[in-house]
């Protein structure tokens, strides 16, 4: 399945639109607190535990989005917006989001 930030897919044209799909993945804080026991490999200020964690919560949202857009009956994603969000007293939780169009493309 095509998921697509762009409003279109070059070379494809849309046939059909389905309506909005969403996923959405929450991190919470005893995670990060776990991982940054853990943390050995910062270099540079960028830390790979946090980041690995960050990019499986991002596929996890997509994931979810493009099963959605399956039941649909879409074959691609377009206009897809990724959101990073802080929830929860205290700032506890992470959010990672994602939307976009599911459409049927030809």
């Amino acid at each position: 399945m095509i998921v697509t930030t762009t409003p279109s897919v070059e070379g494809s044209e849309i046939a059909q639109y389905h309506g909005i799909v969403t996923g959405e993945v929450i991190v919470g804080a005893n995670l990060f607190r776990d991982l940054f026991a853990s943390i050995t490999d910062l270099v540079g200020g960028r830390s790979g535990k946090y980041e690995e964690v960050l990019a499986r919560a991002r596929r996890e949202a997509i994931a979810e989005m493009k099963e959605e857009a399956t039941k649909l009956g879409g074959n691609a994603v377009v206009g897809v917006d990724l959101d990073y969000e802080v929830l929860g007293q205290n700032g506890s939780m992470l959010m990672v989001s994602c939307s976009g169009t599911a459409v049927s493309l030809r």
